[in-house]
């Protein structure tokens, strides 16, 4: 029996792994862990079918390489295709210069791979050229949580806290769908006499758990917030003594609030005048107000903007730091919150350190045993990235380590281009995905039950997956492929493959950085359930709840920012009248390389949600095939015409091919963010 954690989303859920597999036929089955805080021995359909992988006939077990003359891909060795890597790294660096290298990591790496990636790319390769599909994420959060906290740690506070407030407000999540174990605290807390309300274009399961449902427009969720501020200052809502003595900018924000009076707001999103008035007065006679963000809100070329407008609002209250209150981000994939903490991501080392900070770069260095002169400065974020492969300047070769770029990249006909474009593609994965299909060269490594490693759920909670099972002959670990690479490109320093070592190692490079993980160890971690950062020390308990003495700021306030509705970077017009949105449904995760192959889950392919009003005017009748098109491309899909939906938006969920080939590439000037919930698009039957 092994104690150990589903591989999918931000959760984290423990499990236990039992080699028995009698009940199932398979060599691992899962059972509850109930001791473990997080779900207390609950799972969703994914957690329960997460072994089906195991022996799948679809799972990788040998590299393969693309032979030239054929255009195919044949096995190989090991040894074969590390060196022919190698060696094209090195010809490729030779002619164009460190940065024709690039390396794109995923969320979903553990904590030891995601900083061994960022070391293997400044140190081994020399090159700038790293990001990593977290910056898809919750990057416009963790940028208005910097802005705002001087921290971005998801939740500054355990999950279960929400309980015991009296006002939850979730903005663009649907957790009972996306995290299904977390709804059951949405339940408690309304057993508690606790009230929620949910923000979303569409009534989801989430918003059938709500006591008051605001919907609207896609891309206006930041006027929405600004003019329920607007009238908790007029009815005298704001805590001014916490305002004054725990935060700073609060007069400009005030200012700004006079052009966001209900009638516009209404005009604006959609959002009936007396609903927000509904919502202002749940919120003004509340002595706990906790506001959590998720995708919805921040997946837009304003997201960060949008995040700030929320942190306003809660700051208004003198809610963050207050017991069972505050505002945090529901962070998605399972280590979307220590898989940027520690390198993965362009401007970033680990602990959170900046890479264009001397100090930052002078320790991690002696960390490393390198000169800090030899590390690169900050890299192309992650679409950027994508955008310049196979250009003049841009880089000639990818790595590609958990990431299915072909589905989930915005405007993903272009990027499919730009990957066809490149002289060296190289993806590390499981199976054969979208992405490495296109592969030169495709590397078999270990999925989470043939290794050990740790990840940091959305409460900052870092926590260790336990090696259950051997892998298959023939696959190796993402660390002993980095390990390989490193050596042959003939690294000044050594690579760990154990990952116990990497981590401890990782502890070094992050102390005194702001995601501070230098206390805690595997031990650390198996006694106590999980271990909460910052913990500067070994002595140090970690820190579940932050803010509750000082932000981490220079002078210890909370910041507020004044921000200004934009709009979404792609209106709709005559040619493109409805506005389409995109996210999960229950079964799938991410872009479904794994959940798409597990028969357990069920997989009806992609569908084109709709209203009865919108179905009805362009001729279409549920099931039966339409056709979404933007200015970048179509999907054929079967209409669901459902009434939960707003008239004037279509929704897709994007776990198979087709969605992202619709959605823009639009940037949040700050996180660099892509704006994959909202663009224009036309509907035909």
């Amino acid at each position: 029996m092994t104690r150990t954690h589903c591989p999918y989303c931000s959760l984290q859920c423990g499990m236990t792994l039992s080699r028995t597999g009698q009940r199932t036929g398979r060599s691992l089955e899962v059972q509850p862990w109930p001791e473990f805080p997080v779900n207390e021995g609950a799972l969703c359909r994914k957690g329960w079918a997460a072994t089906a992988l195991r022996g799948h006939r679809e799972r990788l077990t040998s590299p393969l390489v693309r032979d030239r003359a054929t255009g195919e891909l044949r096995a190989a060795g090991w040894e074969e295709a590390l060196d022919l890597v190698a060696g094209r790294l090195r010809e490729l660096q030779g002619a164009h210069g460190p940065d024709a290298v690039a390396v794109f990591g995923g969320g979903g790496l553990t904590n030891e791979k995601a900083y061994q990636l960022g070391k293997l790319a400044r140190v081994a390769l020399g090159t700038s050229q790293i990001d990593y599909n977290g910056r898809w994420c919750m990057s416009s959060a963790a940028s208005a949580g910097n802005r705002a906290f001087g921290i971005d740690r998801g939740l500054p506070f355990p999950l279960a806290d929400i309980e015991r407030t009296d006002v939850l407000v979730l903005v663009g999540s649907n957790l009972a769908e996306t995290m299904p174990p977390a709804a059951r605290h949405l339940d408690r807390l309304r057993a508690n006499g606790g009230r929620v309300v949910v923000v979303d274009p569409r009534r989801t399961a989430t918003a059938e758990r709500a006591d008051l449902f605001l919907q609207p427009v896609p891309g206006t969720d930041l006027p929405l917030a600004l003019g329920l501020l607007h009238l908790l200052d007029a009815a005298g809502a704001v805590d001014e003594e916490y305002v004054a003595a725990r935060t700073t900018g609060w007069e400009e924000v005030r200012r700004s609030l006079a052009a966001w009076w209900p009638e516009r707001v209404e005009r604006v999103t959609g959002v009936e005048t007396a609903q927000l008035r509904e919502c202002a007065a749940l919120l003004a006679g509340a002595a706990r107000v906790t506001v959590l963000t998720a995708r919805g809100a921040e997946q837009h070329a304003q997201g960060t903007d949008t995040v700030l407008a929320w942190i306003d609002l809660a700051l208004a209250l003198g809610m963050p730091g207050k017991a069972h209150a505050g505002y945090g981000c529901l962070t998605g994939q399972g280590n979307g919150q220590g898989g940027r903490e520690h390198g993965q991501k362009a401007d970033q080392l680990p602990g959170y350190r900046m890479i264009d900070d001397p100090a930052a770069r002078d320790h991690v260095a002696r960390v490393w045993g390198v000169p800090a002169a030899s590390l690169p400065g900050p890299g192309r974020s992650a679409y950027e990235l994508l955008d310049a492969l196979g250009t003049d300047g841009g880089p000639q070769a990818l790595l590609v380590f958990g990431s299915n770029i072909v589905v989930s990249a915005p405007n993903a006909t272009h990027v499919a281009s730009r990957l066809a474009d490149l002289d060296l593609l190289v993806v590390a994965d499981i199976v054969m995905s979208e992405t490495a299909a296109m592969a030169d060269v495709v590397l078999p490594v270990t999925q989470w039950a043939e290794e050990t490693g740790t990840m940091t759920n959305l409460e900052g909670r870092v926590i260790l997956r336990e090696r259950a099972v051997a892998p298959p002959e023939g696959v190796r670990t993402d660390l002993e492929v980095i390990a390989g690479l490193a050596e042959r490109l003939g690294s000044p320093i050594a690579f760990s493959t154990d990952a116990e070592e990497v981590f401890a190692e990782l502890g070094r490079a992050s102390s005194g950085g702001r995601a501070d993980y230098a206390g805690i160890t595997y031990d650390r971690i198996r006694e106590e359930h999980g271990v909460f950062w910052p913990c500067p020390s070994t002595e140090h308990p970690g820190t579940p709840r932050l803010f509750g003495s000082g932000f981490a700021t220079p002078d210890g306030r909370a910041r507020f920012v004044a921000v200004e509705h934009r709009g979404p970077a792609e209106p709709t017009d005559a040619a493109y009248p409805v506005h389409l949105t995109t996210g999960r449904v229950l079964a799938q995760y991410q872009s479904g390389a794994q959940t798409r192959r597990v028969r357990e889950l069920p997989d009806d392919g992609p569908f084109v949600e709709l209203h009865p009003m919108l179905a009805d005017r362009i001729g279409a009748y549920d099931g039966a095939p339409v056709v979404v098109t933007t200015r970048r491309g179509e999907l054929k899909a079967p209409a669901r015409v459902v009434s939960t939906i707003r008239p004037d938006t279509v929704f897709v969920p994007f776990h198979w091919v087709g969605a992202n080939r619709l959605t823009h590439d639009a940037l949040d000037p700050a996180s660099r963010m892509p704006e994959f919930k909202v663009c224009a698009a036309a509907v035909s039957a």
